[in-house]
């Protein structure tokens, strides 16, 4: 099934054997960025579409704005209590849920090419599940707040990337198909460590472990926004700076050490920050599935981009999330879902498409 969904390198770099796109140099020469025309236009609908969603995720809720009284209230000059709902409660969540969804994007991103397979993502492998049992632990076990169950899932991400690293390393290298399989191996049992907690406790704190298992961007304030934002403005630069290291360990890993690359170093140093972003974005909003998969996926196809599409994965990312966000606060007959339950139905979907894409193919 992962050789069948394996993507075929893109026409326009196979057949012209150099990648596409122009080069911008910094006068000094110790810059250099490749710039794709399609690329750029690609992140600007994106970053327009984000745009668009955001202002309908401020103005709308149970009590309807306009968007003079949405600007008004940003700027400080609006109703006391305009001011309120769209400081207090809208724009955190219209935050958390753009930065998300960005980080969620990046880290799928990371994995699949890492992995060299676009089941590659951290849902798939199972570091969300590690994030999750800590926060079971916590709310479960130790009976701890919203701020211990955001340490907690964070420590156990890390955890549990450390200890699929360390199963996966043979003959000093990881990566590829062992990583996936000793992910999924590592992210079963833990599911199974949950489902027993889950089990095991009592009512009252399985109810509320399981709310927070579905994945919800519910009553998120600031506290759970800035904390996945500041992890998103500091690795986000850490991955960028070593994307082009990461383009050559996908031609493989003997012709990137040709190339002058250190393989494992580089590739520890993106699973890091990858895996980072993934345990704060879970410790924000619980564990969001296929976001991280279809992100960069999808990405993929609009952009036709033969290297690691990061900055798109995080807008569209971002999008996919404050849409599913938007809609699923206005669902017909009053069924308003967390939004987990939405990306999941919508994500299981997009599999079962994409598996019987590549059958036919």
């Amino acid at each position: 099934m992962t050789r069948a969904l394996t993507p075929a390198p893109p026409e326009e770099f196979s057949a012209g054997g150099h990648l596409p796109g122009r080069i911008w140099r910094s006068r000094a020469g110790a810059l250099s960025i490749r710039v794709r025309p399609r690329t750029l236009l690609i992140c600007a609908i994106l970053a327009l579409i984000a745009a668009a969603l955001g202002i309908g995720v401020l103005m709308t809720g149970s009590l309807g704005l306009g968007a003079g009284e949405v600007w008004a209230a940003l700027t400080g000059r609006g109703e006391p209590r305009a001011e309120r709902v769209v400081l207090t409660l809208r724009l955190p969540r219209l935050v958390a849920g753009l930065c998300v969804g960005a980080c969620l994007g990046v880290a799928g991103a990371v994995f699949q090419s890492l992995s060299r397979n676009p089941l590659g993502s951290p849902d798939i492998i199972g570091f969300m599940s590690g994030a999750a049992t800590g926060a079971i632990i916590q709310i479960v076990v130790l009976g701890g707040g919203p701020v211990a169950v955001a340490l907690s899932a964070v420590a156990s991400g890390l955890i549990t990337a450390a200890l699929v690293y360390a199963l996966s390393f043979r003959g000093r290298a990881t990566g590829g198909y062992r990583l996936i399989l000793v992910g999924i191996g590592v992210g079963a049992v833990l599911q199974a460590l949950n489902s027993l907690l889950l089990t095991r406790s009592a009512e009252d704190t399985a109810i509320l472990a399981q709310l927070w298992l579905t994945g919800s961007l519910n009553a998120r304030n600031w506290g759970h926004a800035l904390p996945v934002a500041a992890a998103l403005i500091l690795l986000l630069p850490v991955l960028l700076l070593a994307a082009r290291r990461i383009n050559m360990i996908e031609l493989g890993d003997d012709l990137g050490q040709q190339l002058g690359v250190h393989v494992e170093s580089t590739r520890l140093i993106m699973m890091s920050a990858a895996v980072g972003m993934t345990a704060v974005a879970v410790a924000a909003a619980g564990p969001i599935s296929f976001v991280a998969l279809a992100a960069p996926h999808v990405v993929r196809q609009l952009t036709r981009s033969p290297t690691i599409p990061l900055l798109p994965s995080a807008l569209m990312g971002a999008v996919l999330l404050v849409a599913a966000d938007l809609a699923s606060q206005h669902l017909p007959l009053g069924l308003a879902v967390p939004v987990g339950l939405l990306t999941g139905l919508f994500g299981g979907f997009y599999l079962l498409w994409l598996l019987a894409r590549s059958a036919r193919l």
